[in-house]
């Protein structure tokens, strides 16, 4: 007995070990290439194995106010198949909306297909699953909480993505929840993006709707229905890249690694949890040192995870002493997730700046190098930043005594975030 309480003990160390501790991997460029070299495109291309797409139109749509009325008329006018995949999808007014819009469609002979995070979505139980599946829309958990899953129980999917008869795209960060599109719980809506996008890349997005759908129930999306014929619909070039665990050294990570150091000039980044890893700091640290202008947008004290700003506060240090900029958002919590470099190539999606995204996930971006898109999206940025308090190094170094107590303790979300 004594020996099975030992061994059991060291089994539960070498977990905690391997879930909290893992190391994490040293991403570095062999040489750098910079985002306006002829070459870079298809080192991105090779590097993150996502095909080139030229021909994509991109419609930026800013705050639940713009978003879901395009994504609801979206669903209303489809004709063959909806797929949705969301890591929240929480009941309220929203979710009754599309809950309605996707029933109304399924209840015509439209083939509606709606994966949901088992995590992300729990509250989804009940009452809003038995609407969709009693109108005849179909519906599968990610990762379910059962015995044969628990090896992966860090892996959500945290992705957001609609596809309209595998014709129109809907990507970015938000989810389906009434923080989104209204006052909530006395707090302003969330500040989020989502693009809607058509074109030949369609058909890659179209592409990681079906490979969730497959995880989860098994079966191969085939036909028209989902993959019809796509003309050319816009002057926009991009990658699809998705990304998952099945190995840590994920392709979204690669992706974000190689645009930012390819910087010739300014990068601005957009999102809710800023924990870079030692080695992503590195490489801010070089670009701030090369003269390129950084540029970080937070969410301030309206953020919904205080514990997570405090674990990313505490590393701003060295970063705003070489010159990176960070402005905490004011109005309220910020969602957006979005990469903006030399005013020429933009990532928008669902990854964040940490370690759960680019290690433990599965995510989807699209990168788009398009002047007028990243154009449009300066411009959203521009008015975030003006809302934004600006941290100084100063500043940084007066924090409050009680947060730099903390801030040491809460250093395992760094990994785990």
């Amino acid at each position: 007995m004594d020996w099975l309480s030992i061994a059991g003990a060291v089994f539960l160390v070498w977990l905690v070990m391997v879930f909290l501790f893992t190391p994490g991997i040293n991403y570095h460029l062999s040489r750098r290439t910079s985002v306006h070299a002829d070459d870079f495109l298809y080192t991105l291309q090779s590097t993150c194995q996502a095909a080139l797409h030229h021909g994509n139109h991109v419609t930026v749509l800013t705050n639940g106010s713009q978003f879901y009325p395009a994504m609801l008329e979206a669903i209303r006018s489809a004709t063959r198949s909806i797929n949705l995949e969301c890591y929240i999808m929480q009941p309220g007014r929203i979710a009754n909306q599309f809950i309605e819009a996707l029933s109304e469609r399924a209840m015509l002979g439209v083939d509606v297909t709606v994966v949901v995070d088992a995590v992300g979505s729990l509250n989804l139980w009940g009452r809003p699953v038995r609407r969709l599946r009693e109108a005849g829309c179909r519906i599968a958990w990610y990762q379910g909480l059962e015995w044969h899953r628990l090896h992966r129980l860090n892996n959500r999917t945290h992705r957001e993505l609609m596809i309209v008869d595998g014709r129109v795209a809907f990507i970015g960060g938000a989810g389906i929840a009434d923080w989104w599109a209204f006052t909530h719980k006395g707090k302003c809506a969330w500040r989020d993006t989502m693009a809607r996008i058509e074109g030949p890349i369609v058909a890659a997005l179209q592409g990681v709707a079906a490979e969730n759908w497959l995880e989860c129930c098994g079966e191969i999306m085939t036909g028209p229905q989902y993959f019809p014929d796509l003309d050319r619909a816009g002057d926009t070039t991009g990658f699809v890249i998705k990304s998952s665990p099945s190995d840590r050294a994920t392709a979204s990570r690669v992706a974000f690694q190689l645009l930012m150091e390819g910087a010739d000039h300014h990068v601005r980044i957009s999102t809710p949890y800023f924990l870079p890893d030692r080695a992503l700091r590195g490489a801010l640290i070089n670009l701030a040192k090369r003269g390129v202008a950084i540029d970080v947008i937070v969410p301030g004290p309206h953020t919904d995870q205080t514990w997570v700003r405090l674990a990313s506060r505490r590393m701003w240090g060295q970063l705003l002493a070489t010159g990176v900029r960070i402005h905490e958002y004011r109005p309220g919590m910020t969602h957006n997730k979005i990469l903006i470099v030399d005013e020429l190539w933009s990532v928008l999606g669902t990854t964040n700046i940490d370690n759960r995204s680019f290690e433990h996930n599965d995510e989807v971006n699209v990168a788009l190098r398009d002047a007028t898109v990243a154009g449009r999206l300066l411009e959203d940025y521009r008015r975030d930043v003006a809302d934004s308090t600006e941290i100084t190094f100063e500043q940084w170094k007066r924090r409050p005594r009680w947060e730099k107590i903390v801030g040491p303790f809460v250093w395992i979300l760094e990994r785990q975030q």
